[in-house]
């Protein structure tokens, strides 16, 4: 009798034991950075679209690209979403890495006070402006891009690299006269303190601020995980361009806490429709275009100049990309 009872038992679990490793989902690391640009890992993740795809993701936080570069070097990371001026600088001292897919093009505006006399970029000479680390690709833009265009170096003026929360608190406070800012802290800062926007480089010089970027191994390895993810980031993509009220509520507490931001003459604005705002002021775009492609080599030349890309010749910006997934995807 025990014996009748026991075979069927050890029948079933055996066919778990075949059925399990097919069918359990895949460990996938993503690394991100607390900002708008980086919003398709983490509405990937709250809405289970890793999952969706046969991914069981773990979201890892960095304070920087700088350091996320790192965790995909080292081994730690899968992917991460990030700036591909990092990836530039890695690839030129001998890391194995690759651009696989685009993310956000570059949302970043000039916000000044009311009460600085600020009305164009070249008004910004002897103002103090909070920005982001020096290095870091929206400060190479700022300085090449946004300053070289109105005729300034960076020392025609005060630029200091602050967490974004400090950069908004500053110009409350009176503390700086302008501040670089990228989603959602821009609307953040148009809510709570005397700013206007004065410039917005996606409006004049659009480029792919954020970039999927893993290594040489993990696309050689773990090939179809990769494409999923992709997947997976395709789909939050599409939610954030076409849906953003519904992509919102996944991911406002990221960025805010409270329920309501207190700005200065509107009342209590909800806290996810401050994000919808923001979702809605940003280009998020799974695909690389040659015209990205062609800004991300306009940009090695400019890191080249401000010697933070230090290689003799011209950097080979189409070595380090790998577009096969949107080709099989035709995107």
């Amino acid at each position: 009798m025990t014996r009748s009872l026991l075979a069927p038992l050890f029948a079933f679990l055996l066919g778990l034991a075949v059925i399990s490793p097919a069918t359990a989902a895949e460990e996938f690391r993503v690394g991100y950075v607390r900002v708008m640009d980086d919003a398709q890992a983490m509405l990937a993740y709250e809405a289970g679209l890793y999952e969706k795809y046969g991914l069981d993701a773990e979201l890892i936080e960095f304070s920087s690209g700088t350091d996320l570069i790192k965790g995909i070097v080292g081994g730690q990371l899968d992917i991460g979403v990030l700036g591909f001026s990092n990836a530039f600088t890695w690839a030129s001292r001998g890391a194995d890495l690759k651009i696989v897919g685009g993310a956000q093009r570059g949302y970043h505006a000039m916000l000044a006070r009311d009460d600085a006399g600020i009305e164009s970029i070249e008004d910004l000479k002897g103002k103090n402006l909070a920005s982001q680390k020096q290095g870091s690709t929206a400060d190479i833009v700022l300085k090449g891009v946004t300053l070289a265009g109105a005729g300034l170096s960076p020392s025609d003026l005060n630029i200091m690299g602050v967490a974004p929360a400090v950069a908004i608190q500053s110009l409350v406070g009176g503390r700086v006269d302008a501040a670089f800012l990228f989603e959602p802290y821009a609307s953040i800062a148009k809510l709570v303190a005397p700013v206007n926007e004065i410039y917005e480089i996606g409006e004049v010089w659009p480029f792919p601020c954020m970039v999927v970027i893993t290594s040489g191994e993990t696309l050689k390895n773990r090939k179809d995980v990769l494409w999923a993810a992709l997947d997976a980031q395709r789909d939050a993509i599409d939610m954030l361009e076409n849906r953003p009220e519904e992509a919102s509520p996944y991911i406002t507490d990221y960025f805010i806490r409270e329920p309501v931001v207190k700005s200065r003459n509107q009342g209590d604005i909800p806290s996810e429709q401050v994000i919808t705002n923001a979702i809605k002021t940003n280009d998020f775009s799974a695909r690389l275009t040659q015209d990205d492609i062609s800004r991300m080599k306009e940009l090695a030349v400019i890191m080249q100049e401000q010697d933070i890309l230090q290689v003799e010749g011209e950097f080979d910006v189409d070595a380090l990309l790998d577009l096969s997934w949107q080709q099989a995807r035709e995107l």
